[in-house]
């Protein structure tokens, strides 16, 4: 994930910059880059890898001024040179940006058609090249700064300094997280809480939607129509280098918010957004040759390999193998050595996954990894390592996790696909665009939902039993639904393929029970609805997860809808993640468990 931090200051800026820069290297970056103002001229740094390459470049051209911004970069758009790194500079304009522009072709071809040279790969330099042409235009830099804003779609944080603007910084959010901190005759713009620990306790955090300017001594709020508002000023009690919650009351709700801006990044290790292609998969196995794939995992992670074996017999059409690692090693499995295998776990340590890794190992197959921790057992041991750089979980059920997990799996599905000539270029790029559009999608969903899915908790929560349903991809997240829910809220929860409601849990329904349907409109929706009203006919109380299409063609009774937008097949399991783990959060709250620690459970399971 991209950090940020700027200083509105009143002593020199560029070191407390590359300081709190530090303090974000948990995030992940391959360049980094410092920008200031002195004497009404905007200079820069930038240095490819670690920020000691930065700090090298600044002993060596110190920068002066009281005002600037810094950038940690985990490149999305263009190679991670230094040509690339942030911040990007147009006529008097400087651009810190975390996150995806999903219109910046289509920005940059009309710019371009007026003038504008573009200097980089990236993404984030067309919010310079247009604000600097609105400033040219007429526009005053608040204007511009709004103007822009409405004609940019996509997941983004945005820290703007203007060369005739010495002490000012603007800043604008919509999905990854921007903090503000308040100090003495300064004010200060960071990622999170964590990088501006040093120097400020005092936080007030954007919301969407938000656009902020700041000063020495004022910051103004406005939403996206420019009207002021007014955000909540909170204590932080982050330290240097400690994960924080932020303005979140629980680590789960907080790693639930960042699935947008988590998921940008671990795609744009996949992903090439210019070309809208997927990157060449890791030759320790060629996709295109094997015969078959063995899949294993545990838990949250087995069910991800469970819409990822959807995914590879769709896309890619290769026979997938899966099984839980507990039962997985234990099997006798007869496997060819032509084969291949994916190993799913966020820990990289989990005891059944490594055992299994190594039986397969033993049968000579080429080995993948799919991990969060890079420097894991499982990693090491593997020959190919797919990480899917979700960042440091803290909540023990696993929220953000298991999406990047998801998003990896099917990025892979489709490369798989086009290296067996399964998937073509333009289906390919297809694809690739609705990838691109889900960490907005994602936004939009969580900023709309908890309302009704609070209101829903309240209810689930005087529940003793919950049945979750779901077809196709969406079995596997009926499975994860209800493993949510039962992890933290102590609910007993069963998922089941919606076929097989007749075959046994139907005997379950009554007119206590909920029975939570996961439908969007795709082509299981019919006989899911089918489903739906053998629930009803017995008097079940029907929570039905659908899209917008879904709502309606169904004209069923429910208890609740929760209606989500239309979305393509190939990111629709990651979109209606998000409602499964939202409802059990909340409900876990109203009845007061320990929500980031549940009993019984760790993080990380290194024993049988």
């Amino acid at each position: 994930m991209c950090g940020i931090v700027g200083i509105v200051g009143n002593q020199p800026v560029s070191e407390r910059l590359v300081d709190a820069l530090k303090r974000l290297e948990y995030r992940g970056y391959d360049s980094a880059g410092v920008a200031t103002i002195h004497d009404g001229v905007l200079e820069r740094r930038r240095a490819e890898g670690k920020l000691v390459n930065l700090e090298t470049r600044l002993r060596g051209e110190p920068l002066a001024g009281l005002t600037g911004i810094a950038h940690t970069r985990w490149a999305t758009h263009g190679a991670p040179t230094e040509n690339n790194a942030h911040p990007h500079f147009t006529d008097g304009v400087a651009v810190v940006h975390n996150g995806i522009i999903e219109n910046f072709s289509e920005l940059k071809d009309q710019l371009a058609a007026a003038g504008a040279s573009f200097q980089t790969q990236t993404d984030t330099e067309v919010v310079a090249q247009l604000l600097a042409k609105l400033i040219r235009d007429g526009m005053s830099q608040r204007e511009a700064m709004q103007a822009m804003l409405r004609r940019v779609t996509g997941a983004y944080a945005l820290a703007v300094i203007f060369q005739d603007a010495p002490g000012t910084i603007m800043a604008a959010r919509s999905g990854p997280p921007l903090a503000v901190g308040f100090g003495k005759g300064e004010m200060f713009l960071g990622s999170d809480a964590i990088a501006l620990s040093p120097f400020t306790n005092e936080i007030t955090y954007l919301i969407d939607g938000d656009w902020a300017v700041l000063t020495a001594n004022s910051i103004e709020i406005l939403d996206h129509d420019g009207k002021p508002v007014s955000r909540p000023r909170q204590v932080s009690v982050a330290a240097a280098y400690m994960v924080d919650k932020g303005n979140h009351r629980h680590f789960m709700e907080k790693e639930i918010y960042e699935q947008p801006e988590v998921i940008s990044h671990a795609l744009a290790h996949y992903v090439d957004f210019i070309e809208n292609r997927v990157n060449p998969i890791a030759a320790a196995i060629d996709f295109a040759k094997v015969p078959s794939l063995a899949i294993s995992a545990c838990g949250t992670a087995y069910l991800a390999g469970l819409v990822g074996k959807y995914w590879f017999e769709r896309y890619a059409r290769l026979p997938v193998e899966i099984d839980v690692a507990s039962e997985f090693r234990y099997r006798d499995i007869p496997l060819s050595p032509q084969s291949a295998a994916l190993f799913i776990s966020q820990s990289g340590e989990t005891a059944d996954t490594l055992a299994s890794l190594r039986y397969c190992k033993e049968n000579g197959l080429k080995i993948g990894a799919v991990v969060n921790v890079k420097e894991s057992t499982i990693a090491r041991e593997s020959d190919a390592i797919f990480p899917i750089l979700a960042g440091p979980e803290i909540g023990v059920a696993s929220t953000k996790a298991f999406t990047c997990q998801l998003s990896v799996l099917a990025a892979l599905a489709i490369g798989a696909g086009r290296a067996r000539g399964t998937v073509s270029e333009a289906e390919e790029k297809q694809l690739v665009r609705h990838l691109a559009e889900m960490p907005r999608i994602m936004g939009k969903v969580l900023n709309s939902i908890q309302p009704a899915i609070e209101n829903l908790s309240r209810e689930l929560s005087k529940c003793k039993d919950v049945l979750y349903l779901g077809r196709g991809t969406s079995y596997p997240l009926a499975m994860e639904g209800a493993l949510k829910l039962k992890e933290i809220s102590y609910i007993h929860a069963e998922g089941y393929a919606a076929g097989e409601l007749k075959h046994g849990p139907i005997a379950l329904i009554d007119e206590n029970m909920p029975v939570i349907v996961i439908a969007p409109h795709d082509r299981f929706f019919e006989k899911t609805v089918s489903n739906m009203q053998e629930v009803a006919a017995r008097g079940g109380r029907i929570i039905f997860i659908t899209d917008e299409k879904g709502a309606a063609a169904s004209k069923l009774e429910t208890m609740s809808t929760i209606i989500l937008p239309n979305v393509d097949e190939i990111i629709a399991p990651m979109i209606f993640s998000l409602p499964i783990q939202l409802l059990a959060y909340h409900t876990a709250v109203f009845m007061g468990t320990d929500v980031d620690q549940p009993r019984n459970l760790a993080k990380s399971v290194t024993v049988e």
